[in-house]
């Protein structure tokens, strides 16, 4: 089974259209909404865009547990496709930081209850490939506010348990005169942090591993 895994959206429909137009060409089966397609600039045209993807599979990440509509607050924290398990973070919390540099020790403990021998998770917004005692973890990436060092979306196609990590480039030009142009109070910040500039892989891993400890 093939399924493309599109985590933390983070409401950059531009990001979203691009991907999206990607996965038309990738033959999967499915598509996987991983939590954290809420929290930014653009939520009604973000959700609007998730909602018509056909057959798409949605679980919710924190973004979700905390909104405002009751049905996104509803949906289910992890779920099993292909002998997988997608969630946000861990099967048990949708917050725990997971990272690159996570130690192994670590990962058994927060993955511990996962009876599945695969679980892709986002939440840390960059992509990784990781074994622990018993469980491989998976990391799809940030489609809309990614921690790669580079503006682009990043996403996964999880071919058969193998993840194939993807980056697809998109209109950032437009994205900031949309966003230069919005009333949303984030604007500001979210163009010099995410569109201007990229965050540096390293940095927020450092900063992740920081906060778990």
């Amino acid at each position: 089974m093939r399924v493309a895994a599109l985590y933390d959206v983070h409401a950059m429909p531009w990001a979203l259209e691009a991907v999206l137009r990607d996965v038309s060409d990738a033959e999967v089966d499915t598509v996987v909404f991983g939590g954290d397609f809420l929290c930014g600039p653009y939520e009604a045209e973000t959700l609007a865009l998730v909602q018509s993807v056909e057959g798409a599979q949605l679980i919710r990440g924190n973004c979700e547990r905390e909104a405002e509509t009751a049905w996104l607050r509803t949906l289910p924290a992890a779920l099993t496709l292909d002998g997988v398990l997608y969630c946000h973070s861990t099967p048990d919390d949708d917050m725990p930081m997971v990272t690159a540099a996570t130690p192994v020790d670590a990962l058994d403990e927060l993955f511990a209850t996962a009876t599945e021998d695969t679980v892709v998770i986002g939440h840390t917004h960059h992509q990784f490939d990781r074994r622990a005692s018993r469980v491989r973890v998976i990391n799809a990436g940030s489609v809309g506010m990614p921690y790669e060092g580079e503006v682009a979306a990043f996403w996964a196609v999880i071919d058969d348990g193998e993840p194939q990590f993807r980056k697809t480039s998109f209109d950032v030009a437009a994205a900031i005169a949309a966003l230069e142009s919005t009333q949303w109070a984030g604007a500001g910040e979210f163009v010099a942090e995410n569109l201007r500039a990229a965050v540096p892989r390293e940095e927020a891993i450092a900063h992740f591993e920081s906060m778990r400890e």
